[in-house]
């Protein structure tokens, strides 16, 4: 009996601190919530306050009232109608090239050894550590040496030369953890390279692929530098680019609320598509394998 009672006091000891472990934790994790979501909610909220309230002390954190009007004013300012367009047409085209190109060389890197294909592949990771600014001159004159400067061409040909060592690296690794069974399967049924990787290995790596997608979106949509390096034509401006001209000038002050009015608007996107994929992305993200 005695042995029973001490067995029940430790487990109901256990559960206590097992309790108390899982309070700490999420009171840690909605603690750095919240502070992550304070730039967010003052977006927001200097979206809807009046010129005169942003600089108001002590800071107004809930407009009263809410300005929604300028949700419609910051959208007819520009010409956004057409900058929505715009980055529509980039990021459409810049997710098919990048699920295409990359998938094909992550397949290549997964599935096919070769001399080098090692080092080669070390390479590729190693242009991760490379940062943007490092190839911006580089990659600007060859594309002024094509001609392209001025068109949206280089924003959209670039994603077709598997520039996203990330990419590859993700769906590689998701590729080695698919046995190699299903490759002979396949060929022993008839199968081409083609069909099998099309019709046997593309379903299989779903979640990877759309959390490439989401990545892609997220990287094409909030571009800013890109199209700001090679579109002159205000016409062919994207939205992040619009939203620039209300940081006023040298005789003109910033017109904060049409300004944070419209990053609110690009950043909903973004927000609303991580929450209604999130199963898949995270999905895509934890059963990538770590198998060589």
């Amino acid at each position: 009996m005695e042995n029973t009672s001490t067995a029940r006091t430790q487990a109901v000891s256990g559960r206590t601190w097992k309790w108390v472990n899982k309070t700490i934790i999420y009171v840690i994790v909605t603690f750095l919530a919240a502070v992550i979501l304070v730039p967010f909610f003052w977006m927001v909220s200097t979206a809807l306050q009046a010129d005169g309230d942003i600089f108001a002390w002590p800071p107004q954190w809930i407009p009263d009232p809410p300005q929604w009007h300028n949700f419609v004013e910051a959208w007819t300012a520009m010409p956004f109608n057409r900058y929505l367009f715009n980055t529509i047409f980039i990021v459409v085209l810049g997710i098919i090239a990048e699920l295409i190109s990359a998938t094909i060389v992550a397949y290549g890197f997964a599935r096919f050894r070769f001399p080098g294909s090692g080092l080669i592949f070390l390479v590729l990771l190693a242009t991760m550590m490379l940062p943007f600014h490092v190839t911006l001159i580089p990659t600007f004159l060859i594309w002024q040496k094509f001609g392209l400067v001025g068109q949206f061409d280089p924003l959209v040909l670039r994603a077709w030369t598997a520039w996203g060592p990330f990419y590859i690296f993700l769906l590689r690794q998701f590729f080695m953890t698919l046995p190699r069974e299903l490759d002979d399967a396949a060929e022993m049924d008839g199968s081409n390279f083609f069909q099998t990787f099309v019709y046997i290995m593309l379903p299989q790596v779903k979640p990877a692929l759309l959390a490439v997608a989401i990545f892609a979106f997220r990287g094409y949509w909030n571009d800013f530098l890109g199209p700001l390096i090679y579109l002159s034509d205000m016409k062919m401006y994207t939205l992040n680019v619009g939203m620039y001209f209300f940081m006023g000038g040298v005789n003109e002050a910033p017109q904060w609320n049409y300004l944070m009015a419209m990053s609110t608007l690009v950043a909903l996107p973004v927000i609303l598509l991580f929450f209604m994929a999130q199963r898949y992305f995270i999905e895509g993200i934890t059963f990538t394998g770590m198998k060589d």
